[in-house]
């Protein structure tokens, strides 16, 4: 985030690992944990949808084709920006807080939800719901191509249950999926973060997305669009890897014939095999 909007004419950071180093310098570690309430009330939630959404989907749709993953993802994607939008709003806007401060000079939010809390007030629902638009164009696609490179990769390296090494099999392919989906729509990500830290300061620089796009583009040229792409993808494959790997080896659990003989369904993430 702090890639993303920092001034050009005045750049704080040079690359990830410069804002790296000097969040912890100027802000201490915690520094690096600002926001970090806001994912956690509701990354449960997103997941939940995301999967549950995109499992049945898939079998409303009747077979197992790789458009019919990328549709059942999108599907996935278009529903959970209901909560992913205001989720990365008071996000965005709690990093960016005392942006090179050790101790906070003024704190104009809490915590997340005092953020959200401000903003409604302030703002209203259009004001927690700031930057949807862009939100939905990216999370639409980038979950179709998430699901589908996962079934793709899964099928390609032939992760079958009683294989020995079906978790690191798991934990790559997540990993590339997350990785794949990101960089579809990455551009989108950056427009979506300026949108919802516009007006930190006090200043509205953009009027909507085109507007964002022009300036942005005039102004710093097309390398903007690829602002703090390097720190995605770190943080993107580890996460991806994990929760895939974790949502795949519990469903591999709950419906084995041991646990639970009545549930017939297939997996959310079909698979040739029995995975």
């Amino acid at each position: 985030v702090r890639l993303q909007v920092q001034n050009v004419e005045k750049p704080l950071y040079r690359g990830t690992f410069h804002c790296f180093q000097s969040i912890i310098k100027q802000e201490s570690a915690f520094g690096l944990y600002k926001g970090i309430g806001s994912p956690m009330m509701g990354l449960t939630f997103i997941n939940a949808l995301v999967f549950g959404v995109q499992g049945n989907t898939l079998r409303a749709l009747g077979k197992d084709t790789p458009l019919n993953q990328f549709l059942a993802g999108s599907a996935a994607g278009a529903i959970q920006c209901v909560i992913c939008c205001p989720m990365e709003l008071a996000k965005t806007r709690m990093q960016l807080q005392g942006t090179g401060e050790y101790k906070l000079k003024t704190k104009n939010y809490k915590n997340s939800l005092d953020c959200l809390i401000k903003i409604y007030r302030k703002e209203g629902l259009r004001g927690i719901n700031r930057g949807m638009l862009s939100t939905f164009i990216r999370e639409t696609p980038s979950f179709g191509f998430y699901f589908l490179t996962y079934d793709c990769m899964t099928r390609y390296l032939g992760c079958e249950a009683e294989d020995s090494y079906v978790i690191p099999k798991l934990l790559f392919s997540g990993g590339m999926s997350g990785i794949v989906s990101w960089l579809s729509t990455y551009p989108v990500d950056v427009i979506k973060s300026r949108l919802q830290a516009d007006g930190v300061g006090g200043v509205t620089q953009y009027k909507g997305i085109l507007d964002c796009v022009r300036k942005s583009y005039h102004e710093e040229g097309w390398r903007v669009f690829t602002r703090g792409l390097t720190s995605t993808l770190l943080r993107a494959f580890p996460v991806n890897a994990a929760t895939f790997a974790t949502v795949t080896v519990f469903l591999m659990y709950m419906r084995s014939e041991d646990n639970l003989r009545e549930c017939e369904p297939g997996p959310v993430i079909q698979q040739p095999s029995s995975l």
